[in-house]
């Protein structure tokens, strides 16, 4: 076997890069599997996204407990995401000089600090800083778990690993906000504990990267660390296909936070659901989201990535008119409801991802990423301050004008469909489509 694997990566294809070949084969030998060093790293790589992501879901069904203005609150959320947009920007014209296990270690271990910060908070000014100290270093988080999966899996596998890593997401729905919330009720609607909690469990794997994460220099191009650092910016912004992805990512974004912040008020304070039934939602949700962020992710990588996401997309416009004009349901309808939206959600963010991070070559993927990354944010915090300006709140504390925040959230949302089918879909493939090139290296191997 390994004189087989010898002979069929020296055997030249011009379509095909030394390291692309090297991956697409180590992909058919085992028939589309992670061994176990890619399981321990994936599974990693979820629990930090566990972590940071639930860090910025946490705000918000806290701002039932927060007694603050729609406008205080948006602005707490926006915070978060403005403040990682700047950091990824900056950070990417300098990302791929540098170690990627490194990068990964300094910006984790800023986000938790940033987020102990917010749960030894006092005051709105305390707790504003140190959402934007866990913004400046979250930002950077993401994008260097996904250039770590990006650089470890080829594009006909990456569907799968993607899938797992986003589980985070459905992890910190399942178990983070439901436990969080439930802490935060037994002491005394406490806010603070939920931030306690997930920076003393970022303390936990902070150790498990130095053992695990193994060091990524393959990507680093000499070459490049003698330009300029304002040279990624000027090529995002120049090469059509790069530029294209980003306004992509950020409508996507935008479509789907926009309705996020002021799901717990409109269920409180519209349809009479109380704090204790809020964690089932994201119980539910999050469920669900786990199922389909493993079975979409497999299902993409067979028939199209660029389907899968668009089919979610669509099913998804359904989704945010429901629940926006919710009507008056039983509360197992209302968890229903949010199981189905997770699940498109869940789909349509796995799938862009890995469309995403294709249309970059990996020495360049750390800073496109970083960049790809804060344009998310930019998008989500735009999101959270164009709700908390529509919606409004009456002297009985409902909230007004959600309906129509749901409206511009579903023309975002068929906006992003067909801008991202329009650029999409001359790179999307299936790992069918690359077995017959591999089986007919294996033929004439042997």
């Amino acid at each position: 076997m390994s004189g087989l694997f010898f002979y069929l990566y020296h055997l030249p294809n011009p379509h095909r890069t030394k390291e692309q070949g090297k991956y697409k084969l180590i992909s058919l030998l085992l028939s589309n599997r992670m061994n176990k060093q890619e399981r321990i790293i994936v599974a990693l790589l979820a629990a930090l996204n566990f972590t940071h992501i639930l860090d910025f879901m946490i705000m918000m069904p806290l701002g039932n407990y927060l007694l603050v203005s729609p406008w205080q609150f948006s602005l707490l959320v926006a915070s978060y995401s403005i403040s990682a947009f700047l950091s990824g920007l900056i950070i990417a014209m300098f990302i791929d000089r540098f170690d990627r296990k490194r990068s990964l270690l300094l910006a984790y271990t800023g986000f938790v600090l940033g987020t102990l910060a917010c749960g030894f908070a006092q005051g709105y000014g305390f707790l504003l800083a140190s959402r934007i100290v866990a913004g400046l270093f979250g930002g950077i988080i993401g994008a260097q778990v996904l250039s770590i999966v990006a650089d470890m899996f080829v594009y006909e596998r990456r569907g799968r690993a993607m899938g797992a890593v986003m589980a985070g997401f459905a992890g910190a729905s399942i178990l983070g906000v439901p436990i969080s919330l439930y802490l935060t009720n037994i002491f005394q609607k406490d806010w603070h504990v939920p931030f306690l909690l997930i920076g003393s469990l970022g303390i936990l794997f902070i150790p498990l990267i130095i053992r695990f994460i193994p060091t990524m220099k393959d990507h680093i191009n000499p070459i490049k660390t003698n330009e300029s650092p304002f040279q990624v910016l000027v090529t995002v912004c120049t090469v059509p296909e790069q530029r294209a992805a980003l306004i992509f990512s950020c409508l996507l974004m935008m479509g789907h936070f926009l309705i996020i912040p002021f799901i717990n008020p409109f269920l409180e304070f519209n349809k009479g659901f109380s704090k204790d039934l809020t964690p089932m939602i994201y119980l539910a949700g999050g469920m669900a989201s786990l199922v389909a962020a493993i079975y979409l992710g497999r299902v993409a990588d067979k028939v199209g990535k660029l389907t899968v996401f668009s089919i979610s997309v669509f099913l998804s416009l359904f989704m945010v008119l429901i629940i926006t004009r919710m009507p008056d349901v039983p509360f197992m309808i209302v968890l229903l409801f949010f199981a189905i939206w997770f699940i498109v959600a869940t789909g349509r963010i796995v799938t862009a991802q890995a469309m995403i991070s294709e249309v970059v070559k990996p020495e360049q993927r750390g800073s496109f990423m970083s960049i790809n990354g804060s344009v998310q944010q930019l998008g989500s915090g735009l999101a959270a301050l164009v709700a908390g300006y529509i919606v409004t709140e009456d002297k009985s504390g409902k909230i007004r004008n959600y309906e129509w925040v749901g409206y511009l959230s579903i023309l975002v949302l068929l906006l992003s469909m067909l801008y991202g089918r329009l650029i999409f879909r001359k790179i999307d493939v299936t790992s069918e489509s690359t077995m017959p090139e591999e089986s007919e290296l294996i033929k004439e191997a042997t």
